[in-house]
């Protein structure tokens, strides 16, 4: 009797060391995966891929990755592979197409967590519970950087390079979505907070990542009257374009400087790494992911880069300003007191914030005269077009 307690008591507590080897709530044990759109080449992806891998460097957890993963059922099959090859116990994706298909991977693995990047869904997804998305209010770092860009569209006219009409910006977007939108406008209205008379025109590439198709967009932009460029889109195409024709630039999800340190001025992007620490302290410690999480300036998850050489004198101060007004909100970025639609001022907006097929306007999104981007859920969904800003063409994706 003796020796089969014994053997009992071996047993079980062999069973408890392997029990504890394989919790997720052991950081040595615990692997992430993460799933990204293209890979260190796109600066989209290039920015996720940094921030996964310090954050778990921090937590002491390992991360597996896969790239090149396109917005198809390659992104379920790269969740898959991850969960019963990999034995990963959460899963990221960051792109937006990437959504359905972590979707149904969530619903056929209940003990995995799945969180997305900039998605639409998870708040109405109740019978998931294991899917989260995440964002941030990057059109506060947008808006910022667009007061830097208006501060050199001001230089360049008491130096009687331009004049004040032709204080025309160009932008460089992916699709006709509302993430994009948002940050376009957001952009202008930064530089219109200092430039009153700037106009802005867009063109659309039909990519997120499309090299060629972005410096081409950007060198139509210049050669259509454009004298400053930013993007929403993921190459150094559009950087690239004004370094060779001697026009400033704000770039996207990191500097350029020294790539193009004769036209860089700034670059806004979202800091992953709080996140990232966030949903991996979360899984360690048994407790719930945010359904839908948004960063902000305050949270470390919307960064400026540092400054170019060639920006306007006087920048540094006003952007402090800037940056402080926007943390504590005497600053509200889609302000309708500063922006009109048809000659306009909106006073109610119905937006598309609950994901349906036929994209219908559910939410009124406009109170106390600002439109609330970022409140109803993570992902953006401004989507108005106003006055001062000319789409070229469109592309919905």
């Amino acid at each position: 009797m003796k020796k089969l307690i014994a053997l009992l008591l071996v047993a079980m507590m062999v069973f408890g060391m392997v029990a504890c080897g394989n919790n997720a709530d052991d950081g040595e044990s615990l692997k992430v995966g993460f799933i990204f759109l293209h890979d260190e080449q796109s600066t989209y992806d290039k920015n996720f891929i940094d921030a996964a891998v310090e954050a778990c460097k921090n937590m002491n957890v390992t991360m597996v990755q896969k790239t090149q993963i396109p917005e198809s059922k390659a992104c379920y099959d790269a969740a898959v592979e991850l969960i019963e090859v990999e034995g990963c116990n959460i899963i990221f994706a960051d792109s937006f197409g990437h959504e359905s298909f972590l979707m149904e991977a969530a619903a056929k693995y209940p003990n995995v967590q799945f969180c997305h990047a900039t998605g639409t869904q998870a708040h109405t997804a109740t019978d998931l519970k294991n899917f989260h998305n995440a964002f941030a209010s990057i059109y506060q770092g947008r808006y910022a950087a667009g007061v830097v860009a208006g501060l050199k569209l001001n230089e360049m006219i008491d130096a009687g390079k331009i004049t004040s009409e032709q204080a025309k910006m160009g932008y460089v977007g992916a699709f006709t979505f509302a993430e994009v939108m948002s940050g376009y406008t957001s952009f202008y209205l930064g530089a219109k907070s200092v430039c009153p008379s700037v106009t802005m025109d867009v063109k659309f590439t039909g990519s997120w990542y499309d090299e060629t198709k972005e410096k081409q967009a950007a060198q139509a932009l210049i050669d259509g009257g454009c004298v400053l460029i930013s993007q929403h889109a993921d190459s150094m195409g559009a950087p690239t374009a004004c370094e060779n024709a001697g026009v400033p630039n704000v770039s996207y999800n990191g500097s350029t400087a020294a790539a193009c340190p004769e036209t860089f001025l700034i670059s806004s992007r979202i800091n992953w790494v709080p996140y990232f620490e966030y949903m991996i302290t979360q899984v360690k410690e048994g407790k719930e992911i945010d359904v839908d999480w948004t960063g902000t300036l305050e949270t470390g998850s919307v960064v400026l880069t540092d400054m170019g050489k060639n920006v306007a004198e006087g920048t540094k101060e006003k952007l402090d300003e800037v940056v402080k007004g926007l943390k504590d909100g005497t600053i509200n970025v889609f302000d309708t007191a500063n922006f009109t639609v048809d000659g306009e001022t909106l006073t109610s907006y119905m937006a598309d914030v609950d994901f349906d097929a036929e994209y219908t306007k559910d939410t009124e999104v406009i109170a106390n005269g600002i439109f609330q981007e970022s409140k109803f859920r993570s992902g953006p969904y401004f989507d108005i077009e106003i006055d001062g800003i000319t789409l070229l063409d469109r592309n919905y994706g």
